[in-house]
């Protein structure tokens, strides 16, 4: 095949739109949603973990609303379970753990594990198909039928909660908590881990009311509580916060900066989209004139 300068150009022109426009999409998709999300009037959780007893009555409510290999009721009443470090899997989005409380601390302690639904999610940033979003009303929801399994949300995670179904070999999802998004959004319902909290260990509400109930419950109780709210700042904030009378670290709190992972990795995602438009566009090219030859070297094995 030999191409004159028309047949070029226009394969120029269309291989450049062609980038372009993936381009446009993948910027699109790093974005996370946050800048027009309200975190204040969007839906939290507040944990107290002083109030916790270790029941794992909101790991069997997890599992009886979610897509999760189902269980017995018995099978968490189980407390020897708590004598083992567990973390979120494909097969419980949410886990409660003993807390390794300072020898001072008498009394046992425990602290639930699961998404934080933060309000500038990284996982989001990071999802280049968009499979990942952060609502308006709070929670960081998945959609499996975008996902191409690239698994950069579990890269990105400074909380390392999203799991992956290996064991699927045709279908595997990232599996981790909903924040019961239809339940709250549909149904107006609550989380149904905190519809099975006997002791008020969680309160569900909006950010900002939750925030000012934290900071009462500090003042109201300062030898009780450390003099901080996790997930009132960490990473930008979260949907989840935490009360504590122990070491944060102890219960998987990591101490993590206040600035959101994506206001440094978007930045620099977008430098790399913008400055690679040209060699991409040339991909694109070359994609388009491999193509036409294939093509034209079809027409000709027809014909002969």
């Amino acid at each position: 095949m030999t191409l004159d300068r028309r047949g070029f150009l226009k394969l120029a022109a269309t291989g450049t739109a062609v980038a372009a426009g993936s381009l446009a999409a993948a910027e699109a998709g790093a974005s996370t949603g946050a800048s027009a999300h309200d975190a204040a009037n969007a839906f939290g959780v507040l944990v107290d973990t002083t109030l916790c007893i270790g029941c794992r009555k909101c790991e069997w409510g997890c599992n009886q609303a979610n897509d999760l290999p189902k269980r017995e009721r018995a099978d968490f009443d189980d407390k020897t379970v708590l004598e083992t470090h567990r973390r979120p899997d494909v097969t419980a989005f949410t886990v409660v753990n003993r807390v390794a409380a300072p020898p001072e601390v008498r009394q046992a302690a425990f602290a639930k594990i699961q998404c934080m639904h933060c309000v500038h999610p990284a996982c989001a940033s990071a999802c280049i198909v968009g499979a990942l979003r952060k609502q308006p009303e709070g929670p960081v929801t998945y959609d499996a039928w975008k996902c191409i399994g690239c698994r950069y949300c579990m890269v990105a995670c400074p909380f390392q909660i999203p799991a992956y179904e290996y064991s699927r070999a045709l279908e595997p999802r990232v599996m981790k908590c909903s924040f019961c998004f239809d339940r709250i959004v549909k149904e107006g319902r609550q989380p149904s881990c905190i519809e099975n909290c006997p002791e008020e260990a969680l309160t569900f509400g909006r950010r900002d009311d939750l925030r000012a109930l934290a900071h009462a419950k500090i003042a109201a109780n300062p030898d009780r509580y450390l003099d901080h709210i996790y997930g009132e700042s960490e990473v930008g904030g979260t949907s989840w916060m935490y009360l504590a009378g122990v070491d944060f670290a102890r219960a998987d709190l990591p101490p993590l900066d206040n600035q959101a992972p994506p206001v440094l990795t978007e930045t620099i995602q977008h430098g790399v989209f913008k400055n690679f438009v040209p060699p991409v566009a040339l991909y694109g090219l070359l994609g388009l004139v491999m193509l036409s030859h294939r093509r034209r070297d079809g027409e000709t094995g027809e014909e002969e």
